[in-house]
């Protein structure tokens, strides 16, 4: 996912939800641009898992945060198999 607006934050959170709730296989999902996307997982972590318990912290494991497609290919290299 890349920054941009609600469109792809609704996109977001509704593979995030297909995950979770194992109605799609998990497949690595990245959020590009550290700086954009790092108030959105803060909000995830202080209000979705910390204050209202309405997420697991392995939740949280379910995208990750990179700032170049080599991060994301480096991630992908070394944790899913083929």
């Amino acid at each position: 996912c890349f920054p941009v607006g609600f469109g792809t934050l609704d996109e977001l959170t509704e593979i995030l939800t297909l995950i979770q709730s194992k109605i799609i296989m998990k497949v690595p999902l990245f959020l590009f641009g550290r700086e954009y996307w790092e108030a959105i997982v803060e909000l995830f972590r202080s209000h979705l898992f910390q204050k209202y318990h309405s997420i697991d912290e392995a939740d949280l494991e379910l995208f990750h945060l990179v700032d170049s497609v080599d991060e994301a290919y480096e991630y992908i290299t070394a944790n899913v198999a083929c």
